[in-house]
């Protein structure tokens, strides 16, 4: 998974799960993996599934948090993450990144973390308004 190849990984882990059983870790690397290949539905499920076996993991609750916060349910990511923070008392940087993140995001929904759109309102007549992307 650290070179990016989350489908070999994918693979190991259900070849691993079919020789031992599912755990919670690799129900949680299978998580994982589906959430970089961008599986958002399939990856919060299995890090949920992972949670049911081991609840106090807290880099499971930092990825379900991701997972929640890309399908745009940013109330429950928010919940999600502030629990892996605290589980983590704090000190992952990655867990608080995410946190400000999802905070960020639910206090203004447009936030997207940096990569800005301009904007232009185009009024076209008495009460109807266009609003398009400038170059």
């Amino acid at each position: 998974m650290e070179a990016g190849e989350f489908e070999l990984a994918l693979q190991s882990f259900y070849r691993a799960a079919a020789q031992t059983g599912a755990t919670a870790d690799l129900l949680a690397a299978a998580g994982t993996a589906n959430l970089g290949l961008g599986r958002l539905g399939q990856a919060e499920d299995l890090l949920r599934q992972s949670l049911d076996l081991e609840p106090d993991h807290a880099e499971t609750w930092n990825n379900l948090g991701v997972a929640l916060m890309e399908q745009g349910k940013l109330p429950e990511a928010e919940l999600i993450l502030k629990k892996a923070f605290a589980l983590d008392n704090g000190e992952s940087d990655a867990i608080r990144d995410n946190l400000r993140l999802a905070l960020a995001k639910a206090e203004n929904p447009a936030y997207d973390g940096g990569n800005t759109q301009e904007y232009k309102l185009v009024r076209r007549g008495s009460s109807d308004y266009l609003i398009r992307q400038t170059p």
